[in-house]
């Protein structure tokens, strides 16, 4: 559906304020037509010189969700010319809430149609519409009648360029809505009307008696003391003096509350309270707070724990006689490999995060490559491009891939006189590309040349294993920099379906 700022570009004459004043009265007219229980239309003026004339575009729209709507259809988008609804031209010419109008009679059901302006600095913006169905039209209830009571206030705030609110942050994500529970409040702080959630509510947090004629915020403050030190500034949070958004824990329960002062005419007359049970939801969330922070520390101890077997290894290598090197290489070997995944891990135990940043890891296994190998010669490893955010899953394999890749370059590519291998990434939505390749500090006359099927050692058919049936991808020789007498292994690993299990 188009937005506002898409129905409004080349036909409607908007200043960038008054468009931010539209967008917040936008996230927050829910409410009205809660409270009003009624169909809101956001009109906005054309340019009469424009080639659809003078007249007003509807560019939102809202439908009730404590009443049945009298708008089936979508009217978005729809052009009124001048002179067509006559209430619309009234209201943005007049600044002045219109309701004079007989009710319509659209689809055999009385719908009555209010127009308010909508003012920002003084001047009519906009016009939003109000159409309410007559149809079940009977002696309201209180609950009715302080419903509509509170909308009419805030129907001529908007009229006054009052609403939305000066410091006022909107609705909150997954805040207290009309229907879950509303409080009013006079201007000194005090309940004149509790709907039955909003007192159900206070129920949970302990409240024994009524709340009608008690003083919200001091009560409030009581309810909250009984479990824990409480804000000393709750008891006039909840007077109503300003718009704020709080919570409140007391007898295990946990209420987040929305005040918003009622001003028509520019003095504080009432305030309206907004209440929500939302002791479940932080029930959850703790939950999964604590769920992560196992998950965190079960990486952290894993990580603990192959950083012991790298370093039993280590220590298992250096018993070696001098002269036994290929045992002394093989377990080099197998403690990078085992230090390469423990990177993994510790970079999971560092976040709350579902992914690893692989730069990181990639750098670090760079460095243990580099540091591995550098009794022979200068080994330095470089990275061009960006792995980004990697699932734990393919983040593992392609560790150790890289790490046996790298320390591949580096023994057989660079050769004593040591020199650089360089770690290119290239990634799109749809692949991993990783090209490693050698680039030695001297270049050899004769320039030796792999095959990934006839040079099978272990290192080559570990990166083979998983990147074919692990990951599901190709692994290739490809061509190196003219020049530079080495050799360049490219992987090439699926993103969209992500990595695949091996059925042996």
């Amino acid at each position: 559906m188009p937005s506002l700022t898409d129905l409004a570009a080349g036909r409607v004459d908007l200043a960038p304020e008054d468009a931010e004043w539209l967008h917040l009265l936008l996230s927050d007219w829910q409410l009205l037509a809660d409270l009003s229980f009624a169909d809101l239309v956001l009109w906005l003026p054309l340019r009469p010189e424009g080639p659809e004339g003078d007249g007003f575009v509807a560019v939102a729209q809202m439908r009730p969700t404590t009443g049945p709507t009298v708008r089936h259809d979508d009217v978005v988008g729809t052009v009124a010319p001048r002179g067509r609804q006559p209430q619309i031209d009234a209201a943005y010419d007049e600044g002045r809430i219109c309701r004079e109008r007989d009710p319509d009679w659209p689809g055999n059901v009385p719908v009555r149609e209010e127009t308010i302006p909508v003012v920002r600095g003084g001047r009519v913006i906009a016009v939003v519409s109000r159409q309410t169905d007559l149809a079940a039209a009977r002696t309201p209830s209180r609950l009715e009648l302080t419903y509509l009571r509170t909308a009419d206030d805030l129907a001529l705030m908007i009229s006054e360029g009052r609403f939305p609110l000066d410091g006022d942050p909107g609705p909150p994500d997954g805040g207290p809505r009309v229907g879950d529970g509303l409080i009013r409040l006079d201007d000194h702080g005090v309940v004149t009307f509790a709907s039955p959630n909003g007192l159900s509510a206070y129920r949970r947090l302990g409240l024994a008696a009524d709340l009608t004629g008690a003083h919200l915020g001091e009560l409030t403050a009581q309810l909250a003391r009984r479990g824990q030190p409480v804000d000393e500034a709750l008891s006039t949070v909840l007077s109503g003096r300003a718009a704020r958004q709080t919570e409140v824990e007391a007898g295990g329960a946990t209420v987040r509350l929305r005040v918003i002062p009622l001003t028509p005419g520019g003095r504080r007359t009432a305030a309206l309270v907004l209440v929500r049970d939302v002791t479940e939801v932080r029930r959850r969330e703790r939950e999964l707070v604590g769920k992560d922070v196992t998950i965190r520390e079960i990486h952290h101890r894993v990580k603990n724990n192959l950083q012991t077997v790298a370093a039993l290894l280590r220590l298992q290598s250096r018993r070696l006689e001098p002269g036994d090197r290929t045992a002394r290489e093989s377990l080099g070997e197998a403690e990078r490999r085992i230090a390469s995944i423990a990177l993994v891990h510790e970079a999971l135990s560092r976040t709350l995060d579902e992914h690893v940043d692989f730069d990181e890891v990639a750098d670090r296994v760079g460095l243990l490559v580099g540091d591995g190998l550098g009794a022979a010669g200068a080994v330095r490893v470089r990275r061009d491009g960006s792995f980004g955010q990697l699932v734990p899953e393919l983040a593992t394999s392609l560790a150790l891939v890289l790490v046996e890749l790298v320390q591949n370059a580096a023994e057989h590519g660079l050769g004593e006189a040591g020199g650089e291998v360089r770690v290119v990434v290239r990634r799109s939505p749809a692949a991993l590309c990783v090209t490693v390749s050698d680039d030695p500090a001297v270049a050899s006359g004769q320039r030796r040349t792999f095959d990934l099927d006839a040079d099978a050692g272990l290192g080559l058919q570990i990166v083979r294993t998983l990147v074919t049936a692990q990951l599901g991808g190709t692994i290739a020789l490809v061509s190196p920099r003219a020049g530079t007498g080495g050799n360049a292994v490219q992987v090439r690993v699926p993103l969209d379906a992500g990595p695949r299990v091996s059925p042996t």
